[in-house]
């Protein structure tokens, strides 16, 4: 997809001044709709700057952060979500103000591409694939707009935006009618999009992706036999298979792979970067560029790791006395450096249990997540430095410079390997805001436990379990029913719980967790207080009934009455 990601800043140039201005006046110093669809080269331009608007921060270009919102993670700064976090958030929050602004951006572009893609001199089967690329995008914003406030203003292509810009006031579509909208721009791009792209188009929609999308837009309706359809066309189609490495999955060459149904393309490297700040907020002051680690790791999501055997983990059975005391925490992972702070005095009498007990642990958790006495490949001073990420009880001692991990606040919690930077990724990486590892929205082991969910919910208990052994398989887990107490799933419930854990160990650090409560209804039970693996309290994580569904932003009520008339319970 390099060659389509060089037309991007061009292509969202002319859908941006699209909003501002009426194209139809053709200024000969500007792009306009009237002079700029001609050829299949401006369709292909048109159509990346649809795909472009997936990286905006506030659409999915800090997808990672929602995991602080759902479990996963945890944060204290903006990619984390934090007023959403604390329940301190109003109609006027920025980031919800920004992400609904943002996605209706994203389905104006997409509207555009179909409003003036016969203008442009090719056949009409290439014109019907481009209609339907473009139906798959603003399928895709618009789903996310119905997951996060239910139903919402429906604008198709007959909305010229730069006609109709001061008269756009639709009231809100009811969340069934959206729903509809969505999957009829669903079917029309599984019936028109190829199963497959050649290599200079990897990344774009696929008849795949959109039977893909078209099941989860099912299965968070409950609508299970027919989510399962979908999920089953995916399977059955061999377009698709489970990556034999978890960890380089997440890497330069596993990001392309035939798991990927769906991924957003980053690209880095002077004069191309152009990607997801992964590495900026999910990395520490040791990664490329000296980042931000905004973004980290619950403590209680890193204990939900089991044993390789498949038992629950249990602190107690490594360290006894842990689970009851800060202090035996304290002890366990605190270590004492030099008079100089760069090197290593006295490590924690525990160092060798802990780095023999990540061993023994599920091993996506060592691939997922910097824990504390293992080692990061960084960059200090323009040059690789080996790290180590040490503990110290006088917090902010350590430093890059000196060889460790540097925690921005001085967080004592599990930080990010996934998706974060090692080393300056071979020169592939030159900006710490674009880094050039493609993210996911759908892949592969996501379907295999969608459909296992339907499976489950639809009571075909053994073939859900065998999905879920599938999943597990990939990384040496053992399988579930496969002999120990422990392991047993056979029930409705004992299968859901199995279904939830392994959405969580597997998605870890791609955003799906707040999503999956929200649609279980789980999300209550994720209020409390977020501490470090050493106990140290951070905040609280408060949730209300009010959270399943964001306010409408008061800058939308404002312009448009209709929907202050009709706004989401308890706001």
């Amino acid at each position: 997809m390099n060659k389509y990601k060089l037309f991007f800043t061009c292509a969202a140039s002319l859908l941006i001044m699209s909003s501002c201005y009426d194209l139809d006046r053709f200024p000969e110093d500007q792009m306009s709709a009237g002079t700029f669809f001609q050829t299949q080269d401006h369709a292909d331009q048109a159509m990346m700057g649809v795909y472009s608007q997936m990286t905006h921060d506030d659409v999915f270009g800090r997808q990672f952060g929602f995991d602080c919102l759902g479990g996963v993670g945890a944060g204290y700064d903006a990619p984390s979500y934090p007023n959403i976090g604390r329940g301190t958030y109003t109609t006027t929050e920025g980031a919800v103000g920004n992400k609904f602004k943002q996605l209706y951006e994203g389905v104006a572009r997409a509207n555009i591409v179909l409003q003036n893609v016969d203008k442009c001199d090719m056949s009409d089967e290439l014109k019907s694939r481009y209609k339907s690329e473009a139906r798959f995008m603003r399928g895709l914003y618009y789903f996310t707009l119905l997951d996060y406030w239910g139903g919402v203003p429906i604008y198709d292509e007959k909305t010229i935006v730069a006609e109709d810009f001061s008269n756009m006031m639709n009231p809100r579509s009811s969340a069934d009618e959206v729903r509809k909208f969505i999957i009829q721009d669903m079917d029309d791009a599984i019936a028109h999009l190829p199963a497959k792209w050649d290599d200079t188009n990897k990344g774009r929609a696929t008849s795949g992706a959109a039977m893909a999308l078209k099941g989860k837009v099912l299965l968070y309706n409950k609508q299970y036999q027919e989510a399962a359809t979908c999920f089953e066309s995916v399977v059955n189609s061999g377009e698709y298979a489970l990556y034999s490495d978890y960890a380089d999955l997440f890497k330069p060459g596993g990001d392309e792979s035939s798991e990927m149904i769906f991924a957003i393309q980053n690209i880095g490297g002077v004069g191309t970067d152009f990607g997801m700040p992964t590495t900026f907020y999910m990395g520490s002051r040791a990664s490329y560029g000296s980042c931000w680690n905004n973004v980290m790791v619950a403590t209680d999501f890193v204990d939900s790791y089991e044993w390789t055997d498949g038992r629950p983990f249990d602190w107690n059975e490594v360290i006894p006395g842990f689970n009851e005391s800060d202090d035996v925490k304290k002890t366990t992972f605190y270590a004492t450096l030099n008079k100089g702070l760069n090197k290593v005095d006295t490590y924690p009498a525990a160092k060798d249990k802990l780095l023999d007990m990540y061993s023994k642990r599920d091993p996506r958790m060592m691939a997922s997540i910097i824990l504390p006495y293992t080692t990061y490949k960084g960059w200090y001073a323009n040059a690789p430095m080996d790290t180590e990420y040490i503990i110290t009880a006088k917090s902010g001692q350590a430093n890059e410079k000196n060889g460790f991990i540097r925690v921005n606040g001085n967080y004592e919690m599990y930080l990010w390997r996934k998706f974060v930077a090692e080393y300056d990724m071979d020169g592939a990486i030159n900006n710490r805001a674009d880094t050039p590892i493609n993210f996911p929205l759908i892949r592969y082991a996501d379907v295999l436990l969608m459909l296992a969910e339907c499976y489950n919910q639809t009571d075909q208990q053994t073939k859900a379990v065998n999905l879920i052994n599938q999943v597990r398989a990939r990384v040496g887990m053992p399988g579930l029913n496969s002999g120990p107490d422990y392991l047993k799933a056979t029930t409705k419930d004992e299968v859901f719980k199995r279904i939830r854990h392994e959405r969580a160990v597997e998605l870890a650090g791609e955003g799906h967790s707040f999503s999956d409560m929200k649609r279980w209804g789980l999300l209550e039970s994720l209020a409390g207080k977020v501490k470090g693996f050493t106990g140290q309290f951070y905040y609280n994580r408060v949730v209300q009934v009010r959270d399943y569904l964001w306010p409408i932003p008061n800058s939308e009520t404002e312009k448009n009455p209709s929907l202050k008339e009709n706004q989401n319970p308890g706001w």
